[in-house]
């Protein structure tokens, strides 16, 4: 085949403030690689969405570093393409948000659909549970999203802490359990991401058991191997490492897990080194007797559709974090994943979208 592609940078706007630990997201910068072949009349499209200050491919927004990450980006498409556009053709070392975008062009291709796999999530015939996300802001706004979620009827609520004061936190999750007091019927997760100091983290995680939490991601931030161990065994709640797999090297994945023996892995293709990458995580906490779930990391419905097509084929039966679709005003609303209730939907009459036109492009 004679491959083109074309390389086309959106900036998405937030329908509300999104805050984290890190600080509040407005705007997403995306990147959405384009490979077409015109005599052939097959294409592919994959997003590159990596998360600024969390991805080591993008440290800031800084005009830089954007423009360096869309200069690898389009080195890495050039080498891909002219590599018969197969996986194999993704060079070692490849970043992993650039990785999921050329392993998402490289299914949309074979499958030459937005439905990749065969399975019964894009046959529209099983959905995927997914968690409520309550997303950081004042206490007042907190609360309210968390009566939101519990009136669409989530039984999986997983809450942003570390953003504000922690005696509010603890007031927030009390009446969050006050409205749901039975953990076999509304689950929470925690998410710190890193904001604790090793030296309070005991202390703090002491406190927010009393709410039966089923886990809590990143209680400190990366890199603290021997304190983080340390906590996964001595932690009245289970702990699951996020951040902590951003950019482990495949000869250090099988020792991390050894070494710190966490309940969970939080698995994010965009920062854990794409589909494949994600599935060797998910082998070492197999191997480990670790359990698992998939989130997204803020893509547009272009790479959440991705991410949910890939978690259909994957035997995980924990409620998924994949409930981003609806962030962003200007999302793209052709694909046919959509969320439905407390579960995501994959609808099996939706036609192919025309990605070509959205993205203002012609072939």
């Amino acid at each position: 085949m004679s491959w083109q592609y074309a390389i086309k940078h959106r900036i998405l706007h937030f329908h509300e403030p999104a805050g984290t630990s890190r600080g509040v997201y407005t705007t997403r910068h995306v990147w959405y690689v384009v490979l077409h072949d015109r005599e052939a009349g097959v294409f592919g499209v994959g997003e590159c969405a990596p998360l600024p200050g969390l991805s080591p491919e993008l440290p800031t927004t800084e005009e830089a570093d954007l423009k360096a990450l869309e200069e690898r980006l389009t080195e890495a498409t050039r080498a891909f393409a002219s590599g018969a556009c197969t996986s194999a053709a993704i060079a070692a070392g490849t970043p992993s948000s650039i990785r999921m975008a050329l392993e998402t062009v490289h299914l949309h291709v074979k499958a030459k659909s937005v439905r990749f796999f065969k399975t019964p999530f894009a046959r529209g015939k099983e959905d995927i549970a997914i968690n409520g996300l309550v997303w950081m802001g004042d206490k007042k706004t907190m609360i309210r999203r968390m009566e939101e979620k519990l009136a669409a009827g989530f039984s999986c609520i997983k809450c942003k802490i570390g953003g504000i004061d922690f005696a509010s936190e603890l007031e927030m999750l009390k009446l969050l359990r006050d409205l749901a007091p039975d953990p076999r019927k509304v689950e929470l997760r925690l998410d710190a991401n890193g904001a604790f100091a090793p030296e309070e983290a005991d202390k703090k995680l002491e406190a927010l058991a009393r709410f039966s939490p089923h886990s809590i991601e990143q209680p400190i931030r990366k890199g603290q191997w021997q304190e983080m161990a340390r906590l996964c065994r001595t932690s009245p709640i289970p702990i699951a490492l996020d951040e902590e797999l951003i950019g482990v090297p495949k000869s250090e994945r099988a020792r991390l897990m050894e070494e710190i023996a966490p309940a969970f892995l939080v698995l994010k293709p965009s920062l854990h080194g794409g589909f494949k990458g994600c599935e060797r995580w998910i082998d070492l906490a197999i191997r480990s007797g670790a359990g698992f779930w998939v989130t997204s990391a803020l893509e547009s419905n272009i790479g959440l559709n991705a991410i949910a097509q890939w978690c259909g084929t994957l035997d995980c039966p924990l409620p998924q974090g994949l409930g981003t679709g609806k962030l962003f005003a200007d999302n793209c609303e052709l694909m046919p994943v959509r969320m439905e209730g407390t579960a995501l939907h994959c609808d099996p009459q939706l036609p192919e979208p025309d990605l070509f036109s959205w993205l203002g492009l012609q072939v």
